[in-house]
Formats: structure tokens, C-alpha cells, sequence
């Protein structure tokens, strides 16, 4: 995996894992790759892992069956679209909208151009 500097490596990883999630490529209550698994999969340290998972329990996105591994949480999805909007609002949304007043871009040219790409 490609990291960008711009962006803690945990949480790319994490982002990652989302969209695993968020494609039902990981369903509900279906186990997750071990932190081993993981680390060597997108070539990284076992501790970032760790940090991306203790990451994702924190926001209750994965749970921990002692002896068994990690699971998705029921739910995950909604929790991980709610951190993406939250994310989107505070960090996208600002530059987008810097960028179309700089452009001179109206909201209903962004309209017609969102409903053609959707």
C-alpha cells in the first residue's frame, strides 16, 4: 500500500479498512484480518496496526473476542459514515467551497455537475 505523507499511516489504514466495510467486502459480526495478517499485507509495522485497530474499537466500528480476533461491530457502517461526513464537513467541504468562490462556480453549476457524474 501507498501511504501519503499528508495523512498518520494508521489512519489510512483505517480509511481502508472503511471502505472494506463500507463494500461489504467485511459484513457484520464477520472477522477481520489478525494485526499480523494485516501489517504484512500493507507492508507496515504490527504497532500501526495495533493503533488503527484500537482506533477502530474506539470508535466501535470492530470489537475484540478474546482468543478469536477481531469482528465487525454491527452497525460499522452507519458509525463509519457518520465519521466520514463529520471528516468531509470539517476538512473537504472548507477547501471545495474556497475553491468555487475562488473559481467563481455557483452551487447549482455544482448541482447539474454532480447529478451528470451520479
Amino acid at each position: 500500500m501507498e501511504f501519503n505523507k499528508d495523512k498518520a499511516i494508521f489512519l489510512q489504514i483505517a480509511d481502508m479498512l472503511f471502505e472494506s466495510i463500507l463494500t461489504d467486502k467485511w459484513k457484520e459480526e464477520e472477522r477481520v484480518p489478525s494485526v499480523r495478517e494485516l501489517a504484512v499485507s500493507v507492508e507496515v509495522n504490527p504497532n500501526t496496526v495495533l493503533r488503527t485497530y484500537g482506533y477502530l474499537q474506539d470508535n466501535d466500528i470492530i470489537f475484540n473476542r478474546r482468543g478469536m480476533g477481531y469482528f465487525v461491530a454491527t452497525e460499522a457502517k452507519e458509525k463509519i459514515k457518520a465519521i466520514k461526513r463529520e471528516q468531509f464537513v470539517k476538512t473537504e467541504l472548507p477547501q471545495i467551497v474556497a475553491t468555487m468562490k475562488l473559481l467563481e462556480i455557483e452551487f447549482d453549476d455544482l448541482k447539474s455537475l454532480y447529478e451528470e457524474h451520479h
